[in-house]
């Protein structure tokens, strides 16, 4: 049975500024817990979490044991959700140390933190880079691991720690891989706003919105429905909607685990263009080009697993929605 709080516990969020943690905060607070967000504003929006948050914003950096450590003593934290990280694929081949510094240590530096507080409950934002180019499609969580990236190696690392630290010190937590983030708040207050932008969906909407000229489609010789590379788009309130889960699956004395969290299903990149040529009205120019070193053909995930142990339903599976909600927020963003 879950607890039942008559106050909510308080969850640190770090990189709760950014796309995907400021999502989580949003419904993290409409569930009713209290939120404090950690986010170095690298990547992360203070005036949208101030705007649109009840969470106090602390600007600061998981590298900062002496942060962390007054963070725990000031705020009676009952679990963390870790999302600071650097998430570029290409700049981590090129800055590996980079990387290394930021998503291995600094995770480390927060691992120990929350143990000397006493702090035992983690979700962590991982990815389904760890797989590498998959041997099966949908892909299942027991897919042997092979990243190919030193950001999905970053990844893989911290869950293997995580697997450490619940041994020797009891800490559990929950490893969310996700596919594709997409869309935006259904209500327009949050979305994905990068720069540089590399996602797909936000890029065919620059070229909707006339920020850039046409958008390129890297491989049109796939085994795929249409020869263009297939790939499982999850919507940010989904994901968010998942952690959420994930907290109350831990102060509901879950165990450490790890999840997918896709839709189950892809969309080629054409697909993708044409239903925002759909749900934009505009005509969007699509360049085809080389394909991309290191781009599979098809990467779909099952997330049976998230939704048997955590309830969890992704309620805007479909690509309309999840295109509408991104243009709603693109448009009202880039006006």
């Amino acid at each position: 049975m879950p607890h039942d709080f008559d106050h909510k516990p308080t969850v640190l969020v770090t990189g709760g500024a950014g796309y995907i943690g400021s999502h989580a905060v949003l419904a993290l607070e409409a569930a009713g817990y209290q939120a404090v967000i950690l986010d170095n504003l690298e990547y992360g929006h203070k005036e949208l979490a101030e705007q649109h948050l009840k969470a106090k914003v602390i600007v600061g950096d998981t590298t900062d044991s002496a942060l962390l450590n007054e963070l725990f003593n000031t705020y009676k934290v009952a679990a963390v959700m870790h999302f600071a990280a650097y998430i570029a694929v290409g700049e981590s081949v090129t800055e590996p140390a980079k990387y290394y510094r930021n998503n291995v240590y600094g995770t480390l530096n927060l691992l120990e933190a929350m143990v000397a507080a006493e702090v035992k409950r983690l979700v962590f934002s991982s990815t389904c880079a760890i797989y590498g180019p998959p041997k099966v499609v949908p892909i299942p969580e027991d897919h042997p691991q092979n990243p190919i990236s030193p950001y999905a190696t970053s990844k893989l690392m911290v869950e293997k720690m995580l697997l450490d630290f619940q041994s020797a010190y009891g800490l559990q937590s929950v490893c969310f891989r996700y596919f594709n983030a997409a869309g935006a708040d259904p209500q327009g207050r949050l979305g994905e706003d990068h720069n540089p932008e590399t996602h797909l969906i936000p890029l065919v909407l620059f070229a909707a919105l006339g920020k850039r000229e046409s958008i390129s489609i890297f491989g049109t010789d796939y085994d795929t429905r249409d020869g263009t590379c297939i790939r499982d788009y999850i919507h940010v309130s989904d994901l968010a909607d998942a952690h959420v889960k994930g907290v109350e699956y831990l102060l509901n004395g879950g165990q450490t685990s790890f999840f997918n969290l896709g839709n189950g299903s892809g969309f080629t990149v054409k697909e993708v263009i044409e239903m925002a040529r759909q749900v934009t009205g505009k005509e969007i120019v699509a360049v085809a080009c080389d394909r991309r070193p290191g781009d599979p053909p098809s990467l779909v995930g099952t997330s049976d697993r998230a939704q048997q142990t955590l309830g969890w339903t992704p309620q805007y599976p479909d690509l309309e929605r999840i295109i509408t909600h991104a243009w709603q927020w693109h448009q009202k963003r880039h006006a």
